[in-house]
C-alpha cells in the first residue's frame, strides 16, 4: 500500500550541498546555445542565405544535451551540487542595531548552479527535446532561409540559455534571470511574422499576462531574502531544514504570502486560471515554437518553480490546497474548450493547458513524483502531438480546419504522421499502459487517497477530465486521419509559408465562433486549386517524429521496470533525491490501508488499482464515443450541435464551449476595456490640464505680457523716442507722487 508521506519530516531532509568546482564544465550547457545565438546573429549581419544558422543551433544544441548526459551519469547522487560560475550580484550597506551598532547588511547571489537530480531530470528533456525539436524546425522553416531564418534560431538558441538558466541556476536571482529570459524569447517567436497584426497581438498579450505572474514571483523573491535573509537555495534550505523557518501558527503575514505570491508567477507561466488566455493564441507562433516553448519546456516552468520551493509549500497547506483547486479547475476548463475547436493546434494548445493543470494538481494533493513524471511524459508526447499538427499543416499548404481534411492515414507521405499522431493521442487519453496512463493516474489516485476529504472531490473532477481529453484526442485523430480521403481543400497558403497561413486561420472567426480559416489567400484561386496536392515531409521532419514518438512509448518504461523489479519508478527516484522529496508516497505494509476510499465501490482494496480501473474505462468510453461521432458517424456530430442550438435551454452550451467560455471578452470588458478608458482620461489630463493649462498656460503668461508692450517696439526711431519721452514722464511722476506723500 502506498499513502502520502509525512510533509514536513520529509521536508527536513534536504541534504546541504557540496561545492564541486570539478563540475565547472557543466556551465557549457548554458554557454553552447549563447554562442549558438551569437553565430546565428553574426550571420544575419553578414546575410548568410543558407541553412548553416539550423545547422549551427542543432549541433550547439545537441552539444549540449550530450553535456547534460554526460553530468547525468557522472554527478554523484549523494546530496546536490553547487558550482560557483563567477562573481554576479552583490551588494553592502550600513545600517544600525537596537543597541545602535553600525551593523553592515549584504546582499549576495552569485551565478551559480545547483544541481540535484531534478534539475538534471529537467535539463535532460529540456537540451533532447530541445535538439530534436530543432532538427526539425531546419526542414520546417526552410522556407524562410535569410534574415528570419537566423533571426528564428537566433531566438530558440537564447530560449534554451534562459530555460537552461532557470533550471539549474543556484539562486532565485538566476532563476529570475531565466524566468524573464524565456518570457523574452516566447515573446520574440510568437511575434516571429511581426507583419502580420494577429502574431503581433498575441506576442503582446502573452508578454503583458505573463508580467501579471512575474510581479508576484519578484514579490515572492523579496520576501524570501526579508525573511530568511538568502535568495541561495541551499541556505534556504538550510534554514528550513534547520527549524528557523516560522512555522505557520505564529509567521508574519510577510512569510505567509511567499507561497501564494511563488504561485502566482507560476500560474501566469504555467497558464493557469485566471492567467491562461495567452497560450492559445501563443499559435500564432511557427510550430516547432508551440512543440518546444508552449508545449514541452518553458510552460512547466511554474511546475519547476513549486517543485522546487516544495518545503516551502508544505509549511502552509492552504497554499497547496489552492494549488490543487486552481490546478483540477484549469484542467476541466481547458477540457470543455478543447473538445469544441476545430483549429487541430489549438485543440493541443487547450490540451496542454488541461494537462499542466493535472501537474498542479499533482503537487496540489501532495505528489511531486506525479507531477514530475507527468511533466517528463507530457513532453514527449505533446511535443508529439504538436509536431504532428505542423508536418500536418506543412503538407496541406497551412491547412489546420479538421473539418476541411480526412483521410491522411491513406494518403501517400502521410503515414508517418498518422501513426505516431496516433500514439500521441493514446498517451495524451491515458490509454492503458501508455506512458501519460501511468503518469496522469498517480495524480488521480492521490487525490483519492489523501486524508483532505475535499480532494476526493478532486479526483472526480479529474476522471471527468480524463474522460473529456480522451473524446478530444480521438476526435482530432478520427477527423484528421481516420474517415475517407478528403485533401482537396488546401489551407490559406501554399507550400513554403505555412505558418503564415496559421495567422489568417486563428482570428478568422467562423460561424461557430472559433478561430477557422480565411477565404483568402493564393491557396483558394481557381490556379492553385487545379494543380495543388499535399505532400508528405522529408527525412528531417519524419525522422524527428519517430525518435519522438519512441521516447513517449519509453517514458512508460520506469513504470513498467519499477513493477517488474518491485522498485521505485525510475522518475520517483529522481524526485526522490531533491528539495521535491517532501511529495513522494512511501511504502506501507499494514493491512487496511485504503480499503475505504471513495472508489471503494469497484471491490478493489487499493485506491491506485481502483483508480487505474475507472481512468483507463472513462478513458476508453471516450475514445469510444469519439469514434461513434466523428469516425462512424460523423452527420451525427452535426445533428447533435444542431439540436443543442435550437433548444432555448441547451444553446448555451456549444456556444459557451466554442467562445472559450467568453473569456477573452470578460477580460476585455472588466480589464482592457477599463483600462483603455482610463488611458485615454489620463491622456486627456496629461495633454489638456498639465501640458495644457499648468505647463503651456504658464509659459503663456510673459508671452502675452510681451504682445501688449510689442507695439512700442515697431522699428520706427520716432516711435522709440516716444517711447523713452513717456518713460521718463512715468519717472518723474513716480518721484513726485514718492515727494508729495514723504512730505
Amino acid at each position: 500500500m502506498l499513502e502520502l508521506a509525512s510533509l514536513p519530516t520529509a521536508a527536513l531532509q534536504i541534504p546541504p550541498a557540496i561545492a564541486s568546482p570539478e563540475f565547472a564544465w557543466a556551465g557549457l550547457i548554458l554557454l553552447l546555445p549563447v554562442l549558438s545565438a551569437l553565430l546565428c546573429l553574426f550571420c544575419g549581419a553578414i546575410g548568410v542565405k543558407s541553412k548553416l544558422p539550423g545547422a549551427i543551433t542543432a549541433i550547439a544544441l545537441v552539444a549540449s544535451f550530450a553535456t547534460t548526459l554526460t553530468l547525468f551519469l557522472k554527478l554523484p547522487a549523494d546530496a546536490p551540487r553547487t558550482i560557483h560560475m563567477f562573481d554576479w550580484v552583490a551588494f553592502a550597506w550600513t545600517g544600525s542595531s537596537a543597541t545602535g551598532a553600525v551593523v553592515w547588511t549584504g546582499f549576495l547571489a552569485p551565478f551559480s548552479l545547483y544541481v540535484d537530480s531534478l534539475t538534471l531530470l529537467w535539463m535532460l528533456f529540456v537540451t533532447g527535446l530541445g535538439s530534436l525539436i530543432t532538427i526539425y524546425a531546419t526542414e520546417y522553416m526552410e522556407a524562410d532561409v535569410g534574415k528570419g531564418y537566423t533571426r528564428f534560431f537566433a531566438s530558440v538558441s537564447f530560449f534554451l540559455f534562459a530555460m537552461g538558466a532557470l533550471v539549474m541556476g543556484g539562486n532565485l536571482i538566476v532563476l529570475y534571470l531565466g524566468w524573464e529570459g524565456v518570457g523574452l524569447a516566447s515573446y520574440l517567436l510568437i511575434g516571429y511574422f511581426y507583419t502580420r497584426p494577429s502574431a503581433v497581438a498575441a506576442a503582446k498579450k502573452a508578454f503583458i499576462m505573463n508580467r501579471i505572474g512575474d510581479l508576484g514571483l519578484a514579490l515572492g523573491v523579496f520576501l524570501i531574502w526579508q525573511n530568511y535573509g538568502t535568495v541561495e537555495y541551499d541556505a534556504l534550505f538550510k534554514a528550513i531544514s534547520a527549524g528557523s523557518a516560522p512555522a505557520a501558527e505564529s509567521a508574519s503575514w510577510t512569510a505567509a504570502a511567499i507561497p501564494y505570491c511563488l504561485m502566482l508567477g507560476a500560474f501566469g507561466k504555467s497558464a493557469q486560471i485566471p492567467l491562461f488566455v495567452w497560450l492559445p493564441d501563443a499559435m500564432e507562433g511557427p510550430t516547432p515554437v508551440s512543440a518546444l516553448i508552449h508545449a514541452a519546456t518553458m510552460v512547466t516552468a511554474g511546475v519547476y518553480l513549486i517543485a522546487r520551493l516544495y518545503p516551502m509549500f508544505v509549511l502552509y497547506p492552504d497554499a497547496l490546497t489552492v494549488v490543487a483547486w486552481v490546478g483540477c479547475l484549469t484542467a476541466l476548463v481547458a477540457a470543455t474548450i478543447g473538445m469544441a475547436q476545430y483549429d487541430i493546434k489549438r485543440v493541443m494548445a487547450y490540451s496542454t493547458v488541461s494537462q499542466l493543470g493535472y501537474m498542479f494538481l499533482g503537487l496540489g494533493v501532495g505528489t511531486s513524483f506525479g507531477a514530475v513524471y507527468h511533466v517528463f511524459t507530457h513532453a514527449f508526447f505533446k511535443a508529439l502531438l504538436f509536431l504532428c499538427c505542423g508536418a500536418i499543416m506543412h503538407g496541406m499548404a497551412g491547412q489546420l480546419d479538421l473539418r476541411k481534411m480526412s483521410g491522411l492515414r491513406k494518403v501517400k507521405g502521410f503515414g508517418v504522421i498518422s501513426w505516431t499522431f496516433l500514439v500521441g493521442c493514446l498517451c495524451l487519453s491515458g490509454f492503458p499502459f501508455t506512458a501519460g496512463f501511468f503518469s496522469k493516474d498517480s495524480i488521480i489516485a492521490q487525490a483519492f487517497a489523501s486524508e483532505n476529504p475535499t480532494f476526493a472531490l478532486l479526483g472526480w473532477i479529474a476522471l471527468f477530465t480524463a474522460f473529456l481529453t480522451a473524446y478530444y484526442a480521438f476526435r482530432v485523430w478520427f477527423r484528421v486521419c481516420g474517415g475517407p480521403i478528403k485533401i482537396d481543400e488546401p489551407g490559406d497558403e501554399m507550400h513554403g509559408h505555412d505558418d503564415h497561413a496559421h495567422a489568417s486561420s486563428s482570428h478568422a472567426t467562423n460561424a461557430h465562433g472559433d478561430g477557422g480559416h480565411s477565404k483568402g489567400g493564393h491557396g483558394k484561386d481557381g490556379h492553385a486549386a487545379h494543380e495543388w496536392h499535399p505532400h508528405g515531409p522529408g527525412f528531417a521532419i519524419k525522422g524527428v517524429l519517430l525518435v519522438i514518438c519512441i521516447g513517449a512509448l519509453l517514458a512508460g518504461l520506469p513504470s513498467y521496470l519499477g513493477e517488474m523489479r518491485h522498485e521505485p519508478n525510475w522518475v520517483e527516484t529522481m524526485v526522490e533525491h531533491s528539495s521535491a522529496a517532501s511529495g513522494i508516497p512511501v511504502h506501507e505494509h499494514a493491512a487496511g490501508g485504503h480499503g475505504h476510499h471513495a472508489l471503494s465501490f469497484t471491490g478493489i482494496e487499493d485506491v491506485h488499482t481502483a483508480t487505474s480501473v475507472v481512468a483507463s474505462t472513462v478513458g476508453i468510453l471516450g475514445i469510444c464515443l469519439a469514434a461513434f461521432f466523428h469516425l462512424f458517424n460523423r452527420g451525427a456530430a452535426d445533428k447533435l450541435r444542431a439540436a443543442l442550438l435550437s433548444n432555448g435551454l441547451t444553446r448555451w452550451l456549444p456556444l459557451l464551449l466554442e467562445n472559450k467560455w467568453y473569456v477573452d471578452e470578460v477580460y476585455n470588458a472588466v480589464f482592457r476595456f477599463n483600462a483603455w478608458v482610463l488611458g485615454h482620461v489620463l491622456h486627456f489630463i496629461d495633454k489638456q490640464l498639465i501640458d495644457g493649462l499648468l505647463v503651456n498656460g504658464g509659459a503663456r503668461i510673459p508671452m502675452e505680457i510681451g504682445r501688449v508692450f510689442q507695439p512700442l517696439y515697431n522699428g520706427a526711431l520716432q516711435g522709440y523716442a516716444a517711447t523713452m519721452a513717456g518713460g521718463i514722464a512715468l519717472i518723474v511722476a513716480w518721484v513726485f507722487w514718492i515727494w508729495m506723500h514723504g512730505a
